[in-house]
């Protein structure tokens, strides 16, 4: 996840997910880039929004942040085709859509 670091109007990516990546890479995983993909969501809210959806200075999410970040896993995770996961989403993950792809930039 990422950390509320901004810099010129955007969220820091760090190293840590990169090096994920590159380990799910090597052992053959799945990879979801959830630090990307939050980071993204954030810069589309702002700092002032935000702000709240963070416990601490920078690192630490409050609850309302994390419920996004929980369900930016569940839209994620039903874009998956096939999705081998759907029977075991709960009726709050369910009502959420598939997140659509979005290539790197």
């Amino acid at each position: 996840m990422p950390r509320k670091t901004w810099k010129d109007g955007k969220i820091v990516r760090d190293k840590y997910a990169r090096w994920a990546e590159e380990v799910a890479k090597q052992a053959g995983a799945a990879f979801i880039d959830l630090n990307e993909i939050i980071a993204r969501k954030y810069e589309a809210m702002g700092p002032e929004k935000v702000e709240p959806l963070f416990a601490d200075e920078h690192t630490h999410t409050s609850w309302e942040g994390a419920e996004i970040n929980a369900a930016s896993v569940i839209e994620e995770l039903k874009s998956l085709k096939p999705n081998p996961l759907a029977a075991y989403f709960s009726a709050k993950a369910s009502a959420l859509k598939a997140a659509e792809v979005v290539p790197r930039v």
